[in-house]
This record gives structure tokens, sequence and C-alpha cells, in this order.
């Protein structure tokens, strides 16, 4: 390796040889010359590291360059056959307003109704709604009193429903907002205080009544003729892992995994595998049969 035209590789090995070749040297002088070389050897490997020798990903690599791109002759914008996302008006509307023309401001004459032209504004409502169970309470001659039960999924006095839960989850998983972002939201734009144990609790809530659906789509991507495999890092407590992705045109599963490629392939198919053992995927499934793409 060149650092500043010098071949540090080479130098660090013209050094070695003339430490050895040399026999007038302190004992204690050589012992830290090769703890220095040492250092150097460390330092070296370190960085000339990349995503081909090791486990970095490619976005790390020092002086990566980007593919050129040649200048197309398309002009710009969507193209011809190209799929917009244009907002179209709908038949139904919320809300409709009528605006009624000033016949004071028209020219003197006789006019007849010709329909109206329309225009629509899409818009969203962030508001909170609250809805209160009032259960009949009821006392008999004796002094005994009868209460209406709740609904079962009623148990507090004040508590958050699965409207609310299922926007926190997302908001926490898929734009991946810290929690503290999340409390700001809540409380700013909903006017709902709420504690980060509470977000945790949402997201265990949906991890745990996902478990059938995750033991599905294992199950249905074994089984598919073709996946897509692919992985990125993330963070884990301060740890280097991979976000393993496998999926084909109806299913899509993630999982974390401390490694990338073949090896954490194989081990969600076995996963699979042990979780339905008596499916006909897993009964056929060898993981010599699944290979990382």
């Amino acid at each position: 390796m060149k650092i500043d035209h010098i071949d540090v590789e080479s130098a660090v090995k013209n050094t070695q040889q003339l430490l050895e070749a040399e026999h007038d040297i302190s004992p204690a002088l050589k012992s830290a010359l090769e703890m220095i070389l040492l250092l150097v050897t460390v330092l070296l490997n370190r960085v000339t590291l990349n995503s081909k020798n090791s486990s970095k990903p490619p976005a790390s690599d020092p002086n990566r360059k980007n593919g050129s791109r040649k200048k197309s002759d398309k002009p710009p914008g969507g193209q011809k056959s190209h799929v917009g996302t244009t907002l179209q008006k709908i038949e139904n509307p919320d809300e409709i307003e009528v605006i009624t023309l000033d016949r004071s401001t028209l020219p003197k004459g006789q006019y007849t109704e010709d329909g109206f032209e329309t225009r629509q504004v899409f818009d969203i409502d962030i508001s909170r709604g609250v809805t209160e169970y009032q259960a009949q309470r009821l006392i008999n001659e004796k002094g005994q009193c009868f209460i209406a039960p709740f609904p079962g999924n009623i148990t507090k006095a004040a508590q958050y429903g699965n409207g609310i839960k299922t926007h926190i989850v997302y908001l926490s998983q898929y734009p991946l907002l810290p929690y503290n972002r999340i409390q700001e939201y809540v409380t700013d734009q909903l006017g709902m205080p709420i504690s980060e144990g509470s977000i945790y609790n949402f997201n265990k809530q949906a991890y745990e009544q996902l478990a059938e659906f995750e033991a599905i789509s294992k199950e249905h991507l074994v089984g598919s003729p073709c996946i897509h495999a692919d992985e990125t890092g993330i963070n884990i407590t301060g740890k280097r892992h991979w976000l393993n992705g496998t999926s084909n045109d109806q299913w899509t599963h993630f999982f974390p995994h401390a490694k990338r490629g073949a090896e954490a392939m194989n081990d969600t198919v076995n996963d699979a595998a042990i979780i339905r053992p008596d499916s006909s995927y897993a009964k056929s499934l060898t993981s010599n049969e699944f290979t990382a793409g």
C-alpha cells in the first residue's frame, strides 16, 4: 500500500530485516521498536480493509467512485407511458362547498342553471378523538349495585386506542423516528402525553401479534422458486449487524443478523423449517438448496 508515494509495506519489511540483523541494539530499545512496527502493521491492516475483503459496507470504502452517467437525450420530467402519481379527484368528497355567482356583477340578461365546475382540495385533520364509555349502574332495594360490563379491551380509566397505537408503531418502525421525537409529535400535535415505556410496549405488542404472520411469510418465501435477497448494515446496541431482506412478488421478510450473505440466509431457512416442521416446504428443504442472491 502506498501513502503519499511511499510503499508502507516495503518500508515495514525493510525495517524488520534491519532490526533482526542489528546485534548491538539494547533489548529494551529492540522491544520498543518491534512494538511500534506491530502498531503500524495493525493500523495499516485497518486502513486497507474495504467491502471486498471484510464485512464493511461498500459506502465506507475510501475514495469510492460513483459510476459515471451519460447525458440522456430524453427531455426532463416524466416520460411517455410513465405511470405518474398525480392527485386525482374522487366521486364522493367528504364535504361540498357551493360557490354562487353574485348576479349583480353580471351583464343584464336571462340566465339558466348550467351545473358547476369543480375543484377539490385534499387535506388532513390531525386531531384527538376521545370516546367515553359509560357503564350503567343499577341499585336494587337491597342496596346491591350492578354495573354494565365494559368491552373486554377497555381495562383502564384512561387508555390509548388501537388507532394511536398503530400510528405510533408505524412512526417508530417505518420512518424509524426516535422515541423522543414521537413523544413530541403526539404531545404537541395530538394533545396526548405519552412515555417512552408506552411506545416500547406498543412495539412489543405489535411484534408479538405479528409472530404468526412472520412464520407464514418465511414458509412462503422458502417455498418460492425464486426470491430476491439483500442486506444493509445496521447498528444494534453499538455493534455492527446486518438487516437481511428476502422477498418475492408477494411476500417480504426482514431480519437482523450478526453476519451477512449465505450464512444469514441459511439461518432464516432453518428457522422456517423449525417453525413448521410438518410443512411440505420444510420436509423437502435443505440449506444447500438456498443461495443468497
